[in-house]
């Protein structure tokens, strides 16, 4: 008699029809889409660990419920061991650091570049204390343009010399201005004029050791004209700029320290 109860129970579980849904072994939830796959789901970030995924054993398809753990494995859930889409955020390597912007400190960065590539500037321009006999009073800057000198006068009859790249032929210019503004490693806009001479200028570029206006700059009046540095030394000694006069980095660092807002600037052509 209970032969027969089991069999009857066996033979009426296999006329059972399989109509239930296989079960997702995704950890989180039977049957559920992938986060990544869901409909309006965020993307996944670099940094977050994607829920592992197991993988079953192979066998063959019972169709699931109630047969599938009568003549499966006996468990619903597999014992095989995971395999993971994605290793755990832990086991991934670091990213790495970023490097500090160079604008943080464009001061210590411009040490690091090489100017090795740069033709060395022609020694009579360095800075150096010169006698200095005019009529100006100290503190008073002097443009030189025909010599391509920068004179700062000094007290007793001297000044600091520095060398200077000026406008070429065409931009010269002479009068008296002052310095309106100073600015520490300005940004660059080159003006319309300049533009229209040469469009394939950036319309704009930071600050920093590749800017062409270098690591300082002192305004004139209200013109567009500038004492600064530059990413150029090599250009110190010649006549090359639309009007401005720039100076080694190291020199326009000395000069900036040295002078305020208000010193007079004398150009001579």
């Amino acid at each position: 008699m209970r032969r027969i109860c089991i069999s009857a129970l066996v033979l009426g579980a296999l006329s059972v029809p399989a109509v239930a849904e296989p079960l997702s072994i995704t950890p989180g939830g039977y049957n559920s889409v992938p986060a990544a796959e869901s409909p309006g789901a965020p993307a996944e970030t670099p940094d977050a660990a994607a829920p592992p995924t197991r993988v079953a054993n192979a066998q063959p398809n019972l169709g699931g419920g109630f047969i599938q753990f009568l003549f499966g494995n006996g468990s619903q859930d597999s014992a095989a061991p995971q395999n993971y889409s994605q290793a755990p955020a832990a086991a991934r390597p670091a990213a790495p650091a970023q490097t500090a912007a160079i604008g943080s400190d464009p001061d210590a960065a411009s040490a690091d570049i090489d100017d090795g590539s740069h033709p060395p500037v022609d020694p009579k321009y360095d800075r150096q204390v010169v006698a200095y006999d005019g009529k100006e009073p100290p503190g008073t800057i002097i443009v030189d343009t025909p010599h391509k000198f920068l004179y700062l006068v000094e007290d007793g009859g001297k000044a600091m010399r520095y060398g200077i790249g000026v406008g070429r032929p065409g931009f010269t210019w002479a009068g008296v201005k002052t310095i309106t503004a100073k600015h520490e490693w300005p940004d660059w806009r080159p003006p319309e004029a300049m533009l229209k001479r040469q469009p394939e200028l950036p319309r704009f570029m930071a600050g920093g050791p590749q800017n062409p206006l270098g690591a300082r700059a002192m305004y004139l009046g209200s013109t567009l004209y500038r004492i600064h540095g530059s990413n150029e030394p090599e250009t110190i000694g010649q006549a090359v700029s639309s009007g401005c006069f720039r100076m080694t980095n190291d020199d326009v660092k000395d000069l900036y320290d040295r002078v305020s807002v208000g010193t007079i600037v004398v150009v001579k052509n």
